[in-house]
């Protein structure tokens, strides 16, 4: 890519331009891949450290135009928002966005790597976990500083939160953080916020009750509307998985 193909860029003032300026080719030597899907994530290393590249799927010629000229594209989204929550996400690095054409082409987002030692699934989805109800009760504290800094991640799915565990308890990251909202949040805005985790109702009243109790709330209705709103998710997801023949989990 030549320097007169990119739309916009930006870069943390820890990092040289030219890391971002670099960054295909840097991508495209790599084969340490983190997930290859619709989007590619790989790491790479610099330095003394690792970074984390997302490489976003080219949008289709509406999302073209609606990323060039109306909206901030997912990776400028990532970048901005990675600097508006600090800690509560890897720390960013950059965003770069090339164009084809005068539209949006080729987008990446680069975020320092977090050495993590799980997602969130692995309690969720192991009930012999160890410390399971630690982990939910820890989890339950991060999302609630989450919210009293009026952040609402609108996809705190499984594989999106990250946990390392140290010797004073939990440390967790989210990822995927091109779709957030910040505003004041209401209780059932914070409860409804769980939904996603796709949670067994005895997981979901550990971290319901947590959360009441450190929110000064009613635990009866923490634990009911948590649980009300993590069906309500699982209903509708299954319904369309019904419609399409696949097999469903409840």
């Amino acid at each position: 890519m030549q320097n007169q193909n990119i739309l916009n860029k930006a870069v943390s003032d820890k990092y040289p331009k030219s890391l971002i300026l670099n960054i295909v080719d840097t991508f495209k030597s790599s084969d340490n891949y983190l997930h290859d899907a619709r989007n590619q994530i790989k790491l790479i290393a610099y330095e003394d450290k690792g970074l984390v590249v997302k490489s976003f799927k080219i949008p289709h010629i509406i999302n073209k135009i609606i990323y060039t000229f109306l909206r901030p594209s997912k990776a400028k989204k990532s970048f901005v928002n990675s600097l508006k929550i600090g800690q509560f996400a890897p720390s960013a690095v950059g965003y770069i966005e090339f164009k084809k054409y005068g539209l949006i082409d080729q987008s990446y987002f680069v975020a320092e790597n977090f050495k993590y030692d799980w997602t969130i699934r692995k309690p969720l989805t192991n009930s012999n976990f160890p410390e399971k109800k630690a982990v939910f009760e820890a989890y339950a504290l991060f999302v609630y500083q989450l919210h009293e800094n009026n952040i609402l991640h609108l996809d705190l799915s499984p594989g999106n939160v990250l946990v390392k565990k140290s010797q004073t308890g939990y440390e967790f990251k989210i990822v995927d953080i091109n779709r957030m909202k910040f505003q004041a949040l209401s209780l059932d805005d914070r409860l409804k916020n769980f939904e996603k985790l796709w949670a067994k109702d005895d997981d979901m009243t550990t971290m319901a009750k947590a959360y009441a109790k450190i929110s000064n709330q009613d635990e009866r209705y923490c634990v009911q509307k948590a649980i009300y709103y993590s069906q309500k998710n699982k209903d509708r997801k299954n319904f369309k998985k019904r419609l399409k023949g696949i097999e469903v989990v409840d």
